[in-house]
């Protein structure tokens, strides 16, 4: 999942990133207005956490323009004030969520999470192919009962895949939704973790790489050859 999160509070927007990211998320900060917009008109985010009350362009402008602009990021609008009018207010102007500062980081998980679902097709809460069963929101995943322990992009990654239903994924598309923008695009670190995540899942193969495509799940993964090799440490 990749979020933006504007905050002119650069020390409340990095505190905010870091725990994104820890979350598993893929998380880049702008600090004012301008910045967002100049992002997301690049970068196709799931969830855009976005500071109301900003310097130069406000963040009812912002909202505005991105819906103008056809954006399909989910918008989550935090400000201080706390009226029921501002909250109206900022839903008119094209946000999805509203929540009000302070407030507590596991509800701001909660709601970009809850956002970022509904950005996409409906799916179960629990994701299930081949054996493999991932929770997004508990941060785990098995294979066969096995427990599966994945690194946090390796985990994104897996994520993306199975939430793309069959459908491949190029390896830019992973870089931009799995990585944020610190990421180096010319490195191979795509291929490197998709290779480390095959050999985690063990046989038989479930991700199928796809010739100057991508990749994606396979659909034909047959089910009595699970477990007859033990999966590779």
């Amino acid at each position: 999942m990749r979020v933006l999160v504007v905050e002119d509070d650069a020390e409340l927007a990095e505190a905010i990133g870091i725990g994104l990211r820890l979350e598993g998320m893929a998380a880049d900060v702008a600090l004012d207005g301008e910045q967002a917009l100049e992002r997301a008109r690049f970068i196709g985010y799931d969830v855009i956490v976005l500071d109301r009350d900003l310097p130069g362009v406000h963040g009812d402008d912002v909202c505005a323009e991105l819906v103008a602009a056809g954006s399909r990021s989910r918008v989550l609008m935090l400000t201080a004030a706390g009226t029921i009018e501002d909250r109206v207010d900022g839903l008119g102007r094209g946000a999805d969520d509203y929540l009000p500062k302070p407030f507590a980081f596991a509800e701001l998980v909660a709601r970009v999470r809850a956002l970022s679902r509904r950005a996409q097709p409906a799916l179960p809460p629990v994701l299930r192919h081949a054996g493999i069963a991932l929770d997004p929101a508990r941060r785990t995943a098995t294979r066969d009962g096995r427990n599966l322990y994945l690194a946090p992009k390796e985990f994104g990654v897996l994520e993306l895949l199975l939430t793309a239903q069959g459908r491949v994924v190029s390896a830019e598309e992973l870089l931009e939704r799995a990585w944020d923008e610190m990421a180096d695009p010319f490195s191979t670190i795509v291929k490197v973790t998709v290779s480390r995540l095959r050999r985690k899942l063990g046989d038989p193969p479930v991700i199928e790489t796809v010739a100057q495509a991508g990749y994606r799940i396979a659909d034909d993964v047959p089910v009595q050859e699970r477990g007859t090799r033990p999966p590779v440490p």
